[in-house]
């Protein structure tokens, strides 16, 4: 499980396409690094094959994970987010985010407000009833409060902090460019629960009709 609080930025230094997936080197300042580990990079969990403490690691993504997010197009030199899995022990400063990106979405505009920045994305059809405003999106990794949302436009907006911006790749992001999406996992439990108990409820109504009839 991860926060979405992007720990630093890695550049891809190696990109190694094979008959399963890719392969990505990716340089880090990471330590403790094991292999099996849980790193989120841009929002996607992925796991530790070899590495180099503080220096890089290499991960593997399978054709699943490649046609969920924007992998497919990433090469050596860009820039990604990368969060280590949260220790039980560690402050929670973002929301949950399991790291499993349901999908991508394109930004709409990019615009200077103040000291901040306001970002416009798509709202994907199948993901926008998950999108609520002063609810929590994960957006390239990165734990992000929805300012605002326009189901008539299909667009939602996020206010990013300088801070933000500075320590993560939005600020090498513009207009047209693609970033992963995962939305929160609780609003799609709540949806499990409430189209449950709905179904339930409408098993005993036709059971007590049926009694009745007969």
């Amino acid at each position: 499980m991860f926060t979405g609080i992007v720990e630093e930025t890695g550049r891809v230094e190696r990109v190694e396409d094979t008959d399963g997936g890719r392969r990505l080197r990716i340089g880090t300042t990471f330590e403790d690094l094991t292999a099996g580990a849980s790193i989120a990079v841009d929002g996607a969990c992925l796991t530790v094959e070899e590495f180099e403490p503080g220096a890089w690691f290499s991960v593997f993504l399978a054709s699943e994970t490649i046609d969920r997010t924007t992998f497919e197009g990433v090469e050596a030199g860009d820039s990604v987010n990368l969060e280590r899995a949260m220790a039980a022990d560690e402050r929670f400063d973002g929301h949950v985010v399991q790291g499993h990106v349901d999908g991508t979405t394109e930004i709409r505009a990019v615009e200077r407000v103040g000291d901040d920045w306001a970002y416009t994305f798509a709202l994907p059809p199948e993901l926008g009833r998950y999108v609520v405003e002063k609810g929590s999106v994960a957006l390239d990794g990165i734990s992000l409060t929805v300012a605002r949302l326009d189901d008539e436009a299909g667009t939602f907006s996020v206010a990013v902090i300088p801070t933000t911006y500075a320590e993560t790749t939005l600020s090498e992001k513009a207009a047209g460019d693609r970033v992963h999406v995962e939305v929160d996992v609780f609003a799609k439990y709540v949806e499990r629960l409430v189209a449950h108990e709905e179904s339930g409820a409408d098993a005993r109504v036709r059971r007590e009709l049926d009694g009745r009839s007969g």
